[in-house]
């Protein structure tokens, strides 16, 4: 009975796999190409069936998913659970309780400096039409002039 149980709760690395994928919203064939051995889509889905994934193959997934191979392998789902619910914003807490190892870095970094661009942009935007309205406002003054001599 307890061989039975301890058979239940073996963590298959490919489920693992797949579930941070889908937490961070990749796509297996997006997952693919972040590995250095660029796997294809199908290679990718082969993988997350598997309940053992070969250490390099492994080594290259957790790299390209911000997490180590050792999560992956001690992945719990309680402790993810709760450190999604306890951690609003997955700014490098994300699995705080779960090996010290943030799965969102990577992901909140490209978020912020995806907000620093938008918020650059907004101020260009706003200089740009302060800029047009000043040289529309000397087009005045020009045509008034030329217009008054």
């Amino acid at each position: 009975m307890g061989i039975a149980f301890q058979e239940e709760r073996k963590i298959k690395q490919g489920e693992v796999v797949a579930k941070l994928r889908r937490m961070q919203g990749i796509k297996q064939d997006a997952l693919g190409k972040m590995c250095p051995s660029n796997f294809s889509q199908q290679k990718i889905s082969d993988l997350e069936s598997q309940i053992v994934i070969e250490e390099p193959t492994l080594e290259e997934l957790a790299t390209a998913l911000g997490v180590t191979v050792e999560f992956i392998k001690n992945f719990n789902d309680d402790n993810a659970i709760y450190n999604i619910q306890h951690n609003h914003d997955f700014k490098d807490h994300a699995i705080a309780h779960q090996n010290h190892q943030p799965i969102f870095n990577e992901s909140s970094k490209l978020t912020i400096l995806l907000e620093k661009l938008v918020q650059d942009d907004e101020v260009k935007t706003k200089a740009i039409l302060d800029l047009t309205k000043v040289v529309a406002d000397l087009a005045e003054e020009v045509k008034k002039l030329k217009g008054g001599s």
